[in-house]
């Protein structure tokens, strides 16, 4: 197995049999970075991914984030959302950067941000358009999206060559995605963020 880039030795990797090469698995809440020769894959409800890599190098990587929401009327959830989005991101993009990529060679795909309880605020939608202003904002150049609609997804990416597989997931036939991504949604609203990053 390829050794983790330092920091990201607790993220669950193994075999691939399918694909046929080292996958890492991320969780709500956290993002990877490889140099070489793995996918990384995760499954989206509300949440969304966003893939980024040097497109000439093939160092890239996936995070997968939630913005928190909050009932609070004082102007708490809009500059947290942003805050938390925001550190989402550029923890990804610094990441990459600090393995040697460069800012102006990384290219994006996007995906995520369903409506998979109807009875929830849209919360994908918030999440869809926070990555879509974040994108914008910095320049970034977007290759590809797919978000929005009921169904969850699950991705699988490879950095080395850009190539993201999607497939979604009509029938959910247990409930550890939506307990999962209600409890990753109740964690954000408790938890502040960890830190102010600035991309470099």
């Amino acid at each position: 197995m390829p050794v983790a880039p330092v920091g990201f030795e607790g993220i669950n990797r193994y075999w691939d049999k399918v694909h046929g090469c080292y996958a890492a698995k991320i969780l709500p809440g956290e993002y990877y970075v490889t140099l070489r020769g793995e996918l990384i894959t995760t499954v989206l409800g509300s949440c969304v991914s966003a893939c980024i890599r040097d497109r000439r190098l093939g160092i890239g990587g996936m995070n997968h984030f939630m913005l928190p929401h909050s009932d609070r009327s004082d102007g708490w959830v809009a500059s947290a959302a942003t805050r938390y989005g925001s550190f989402a991101m550029e923890s990804l993009i610094n990441a990459i950067l600090k393995n040697g990529g460069r800012r102006e060679y990384l290219e994006v795909k996007v995906f995520g941000g369903g409506r998979i309880l109807a009875q929830m605020t849209d919360v994908g939608a918030s999440n869809i358009d926070f990555v879509r202003r974040f994108i914008a904002m910095e320049s970034l150049q977007l290759l590809a999206e797919d978000l929005g609609g009921p169904h969850p997804r699950k991705v699988v990416y490879f950095p080395d060559s850009g190539r993201a597989r999607v497939k979604k997931l009509k029938a959910l036939h247990n409930e550890t995605l939506i307990r999962r991504e209600l409890d990753y949604r109740e964690r954000l609203v408790e938890e502040p963020v960890e830190g102010e990053i600035e991309l470099f």
